[in-house]
């Protein structure tokens, strides 16, 4: 069966700490992060401004921006497991406990919690998962499979995510 692919790729700079990890990585460091989104359709489109075409660069430009740069650029990620990191992160008031079970609850129903709420009015970026590339290939992929159907007019589906964390290495999620 014929497979058409299209690829389109963004930068953010994010700090993050993998508190598992251990050696240096355990400690708060940043990259420069490049995310590659890949998607997949057996046909391009028939009609309409997206004709000939899996789904829109410019479209799925768009949904990567809203989704992974609007949250992550410039910010730190976080897991809500890291529960000393977050507490460095914390407002004076309300007070950290309440703060965290905001968080908590926010990363359990919606899968990420975002917030300038900080000490320092920094951005934070809470996920479930310790924030290595591979759980960020993950998160970012369950967060733009469906604004990928949707922008394709249901053509096209998101095959992967590639998360290069350094220019040696990238991590990839995809569902098969």
């Amino acid at each position: 069966m014929p497979l058409f692919t299209v690829t389109r790729q963004i930068a953010i700079d994010a700090g993050h700490r993998v508190s598992t990890h251990g050696s240096k990585c355990r400690h708060i460091h940043g990259h420069r992060y490049v995310i590659e989104a890949e998607c997949a359709a057996t046909t391009v489109q028939t009609e309409g401004e997206q004709k000939d075409m899996v789904v829109d660069f410019g479209f799925l430009k768009e949904e990567m921006m809203a989704v992974i740069d609007g949250g992550c650029d410039h910010g730190f990620i976080a897991s809500i497991q890291d529960v000393a990191l977050l507490q460095m992160f914390a407002p004076e008031n309300p007070t950290e406990s309440d703060w965290l079970e905001t968080l908590r609850e926010e990363v359990s129903t919606v899968g990420f919690a975002l917030t300038t709420d900080t000490r320092l009015g920094s951005k934070l970026y809470v996920i479930h998962a310790i924030p290595t590339a591979e759980q960020l290939a993950h998160h970012w992929f369950e967060r733009l499979a469906e604004r990928v159907q949707d922008r394709s007019n249901g053509l096209a589906r998101l095959r992967a995510i590639r998360v290069h964390e350094t220019p040696n290495c990238v991590a990839i999620y995809s569902e098969a």
